[in-house]
C-alpha cells in the first residue's frame, strides 16, 4: 500500500491550484469539444507515447520534447494536452494500472491476495519504469486506488483488524516491488554482460573452492548440504506461498482473539 490515507471530506481543506489541475486531469479530463477541425493527437495518444518511451528506455529519458519527437508535433504542443511531465507521468500510471486483471470481488481471501499479487508482479515486468517513482507517493488515479480498494477488499472480512489489513497489504506491496526490482535488475545485467545469472554464479564458482571458510559460515554450509539453497518455484511462487501462510497464521490468530 502507499500512504494515500483517505481522509474525510472537508470544505477548509488546502487546493492548491497545481494540485486542482493536477487531480482534474486525472478525474476529469476535458472532452473534445467537437467543434472546428479535429485535433491531431489525444490525449491518450500522448500519454501511449510517453509510455512507450519510458518502457524502452526508462523514466529518465521521459521529457516533454522526447514525447513530441516521436509523434512528430512541436514541443510547445504537446501542452495542450497535458500541463508538463509531473501531470504526463500520473497518467502513465493510471493507464498502467489500469492494465491489472484484478481478482473478483467474491475471491476467496487466499486466491485473492495471491492474484492481486501476482498481477502487481507482472505489471512491473511489462513496465519496470513504474519501480523508478517514489512508491509512497503513488498519484491519486482511478486505477491507482482500483488497485488499492482490490487489496483491502480481499483481506477485510478475515476477521483481521482493519489497521492490520493494511499493514498485511502493504508489506504484500513492498514484497513484490521488492523482487520486481531485483528481477529488472537482473534482466538488465544480463543484457549488458551477455551472461545469465546461472552463467555468472558458474564463473565465480572458484570461490567455494579457494576462498569459502565453512568454519567462518557454518550455517551456509549446513544449509547448503541439507539442500536448502535448491529452489523448487520460481523466487516469486516460493516466497509468495510463505507469505500467504503468514497471513494465514494471521487471521487464525485474530479469530481465535474473539
Amino acid at each position: 500500500m502507499s500512504s494515500t490515507t483517505p481522509q474525510p471530506p472537508a470544505d477548509d481543506v488546502p487546493r492548491p491550484p497545481e494540485v486542482v489541475r493536477r487531480l482534474a486531469l486525472l478525474w476529469d479530463p476535458p472532452r473534445p469539444s467537437g467543434r472546428g477541425r479535429r485535433a491531431r493527437l489525444t490525449l491518450e495518444d500522448v500519454v501511449g507515447a510517453g509510455t512507450a518511451i519510458a518502457d524502452t528506455d526508462g523514466l529518465d529519458a521521459l521529457s516533454m520534447r522526447k514525447v513530441a519527437a516521436r509523434l512528430g508535433v512541436g514541443a510547445m504542443s504537446l501542452y495542450t494536452y497535458v500541463p508538463g511531465r509531473t501531470e504526463l507521468l500520473d497518467l502513465m500510471i493510471d493507464r498502467a494500472f489500469a492494465e491489472l486483471e484484478l481478482p473478483p470481488a467474491d475471491a476467496p481471501w487466499r486466491d485473492g491476495l495471491a492474484a492481486y499479487a501476482r498481477a502487481h508482479w507482472e505489471l512491473f515486468q511489462r513496465h519496470p519504469w513504474i519501480l523508478q517513482t517514489n512508491m509512497w507517493r503513488l498519484p491519486l488515479t482511478p486505477a491507482v486506488l482500483d488497485a488499492q480498494e482490490c487489496g483491502l477488499r480481499t483481506l477485510v472480512d478475515t476477521g483481521l483488524p482493519e489497521r492490520q489489513v493494511v499493514e498485511i497489504v502493504g508489506l504484500v506491496d513492498a514484497f513484490v516491488r521488492g523482487l520486481a526490482r531485483s528481477t529488472v535488475a537482473e534482466a538488465a545485467e544480463k543484457d549488458a554482460s551477455g551472461q545469465s545469472n546461472d552463467e555468472y554464479w558458474t564463473s565465480m564458482s572458484s570461490f567455494w573452492a579457494d576462498w569459502f571458510d565453512p568454519g567462518r559460515y557454518p550455517t551456509m554450509l549446513r544449509i547448503w548440504e541439507a539442500g536448502g539453497f535448491d529452489a523448487e518455484a520460481t523466487p516469486f511462487d516460493a516466497s509468495m506461498e510463505r507469505l500467504l501462510d503468514s497471513v494465514q497464521m494471521a487471521i487464525d490468530r485474530a479469530r481465535d482473539a474473539r
